[in-house]
């Protein structure tokens, strides 16, 4: 299959395609193998407060892209998650899921308590740490080749546990070397974490995976898919010099939203949350109350296949019958798969981990999500 890869890269080049974003977007297309890959890497664990189980699968595609987070110990009294979808490569997820927790962690706002902005300003800072020489080393500590064409650092599937990197050394001083230049990787991903402590929830996303909430049985979205086609999204797209063409960004990118994919955020007179492609996350912060059953994070890979309305209600159907969280994740990784790859959806890695609230965390009534109901009112 990789072979076919090649030549299929090989026969664009010699049509005369030879930029960067043409090749990027043949990765990002993606490749299917002939026969899925259905062995999956699965977790489970728990404390007082929170239950949680996870699982990813390869499936139709020639690679893992995906990498998570799961530390129910970020400090003594909150909890991260986190999915990250890459594209074009694999890297930037595995660089997110490695250093974003212990980047909001770090964060003066984190340690007065403002756990929206420390999160917010940890998005930003994954694309700062990909740049330059240290940007370049660390991202080829986890890779084990640099495209040539494209700039996409390709490694291993990687996730982090408790201990990993939390507590290591980051000054992430300004590193001389024949790397100094270096942009940041072409490849990029999704993010979408969430962060609990006592009875407060923050959800920060940026891209199409997704976090949804179970209160009472009903489906609440806690994120917003960034799509092109967005107005908002759109708005600033087109401000900062980008078209849309066929629902992809320049062409290539179906986000409007990701960490990483430097090529879309070179406009030197832009900040950040103005360029083409941003980091920039939408952030929710949301009180529990006793009605809230378990939280969700899924790549779009789970969310073509099922509405959340139709996830939340497939978990609660076997929450109880399965023998842990994870088995509960797989099974919902087994229902999406495709029996083929002539339909399309189904086809994609699958990564989803949810999280299961033990204790009642308030006396409190229902309380206002910040969302309208899933159920029927989710946008396409």
């Amino acid at each position: 299959m990789h072979w076919n890869v090649v030549n299929k890269v090989q026969s664009y080049l010699n049509c005369g395609i030879h930029s960067t974003s043409q090749i990027s977007f043949l990765a990002k297309m993606g490749v299917y193998l002939s026969t899925p890959k259905t062995d999956k890497l699965s977790e489970d664990g728990e404390n007082d407060k929170l239950k949680f189980g996870l699982s990813s699968m390869q499936g139709w595609r020639a690679s893992m892209e995906d990498a998570h987070s799961a530390l129910l110990d970020l400090d003594n009294e909150t909890a991260f998650f986190g999915v990250f979808d890459g594209h074009g490569g694999r890297v930037v997820a595995k660089f997110c899921a490695k250093y974003l927790h212990s980047q909001v962690l770090k964060s003066e706002a984190y340690s007065s308590g403002d756990l929206g902005t420390a999160v917010h300003k940890a998005f930003f800072r994954m694309d700062e740490m990909m740049r330059g020489q240290r940007g370049w080393r660390e991202l080829s500590a986890l890779g084990d080749k640099m495209n040539k064409f494209s700039g996409m650092i390709e490694g291993l599937i990687w996730s982090p546990r408790g201990s990993d990197s939390k507590n290591a050394e980051d000054d992430w001083a300004l590193e001389e070397g024949p790397h100094s230049d270096f942009d940041g990787p072409t490849c990029g991903s999704t993010a979408c974490v969430a962060l609990v402590r006592n009875n407060q929830l923050v959800v920060a996303n940026a891209g199409d995976s997704r976090c949804v909430i179970s209160r009472a049985g009903q489906a609440y979205n806690l994120s917003r898919d960034h799509k092109p086609e967005l107005v908002a999204e759109r708005e600033r797209i087109l401000k900062a010099g980008g078209f849309i063409r066929m629902g992809r960004i320049n062409g290539s990118l179906n986000l409007a939203r990701a960490i990483g994919d430097m090529e879309f955020k070179q406009n030197k007179f832009l900040p950040p949350e103005k360029q083409i492609v941003t980091s920039n996350p939408d952030i929710n912060v949301v009180e529990l109350c006793n009605e809230d059953d378990f939280l969700v994070l899924a790549c779009d890979g789970i969310w073509d296949c099922m509405s959340s309305q139709q996830l939340v209600d497939f978990i609660h159907e076997h929450i109880n019958t399965e023998s842990s969280l994870s088995a509960v994740c797989e099974r919902v990784l087994d229902r999406c798969l495709a029996p083929s790859t002539m339909g399309g959806d189904g086809c994609d890695n699958m990564t989803m981990i949810l999280v299961q609230f033990k204790k009642p965390v308030s006396d409190k009534k229902k309380a206002d999500v910040g969302e309208q109901s899933a159920k029927g009112k989710e946008e396409s």
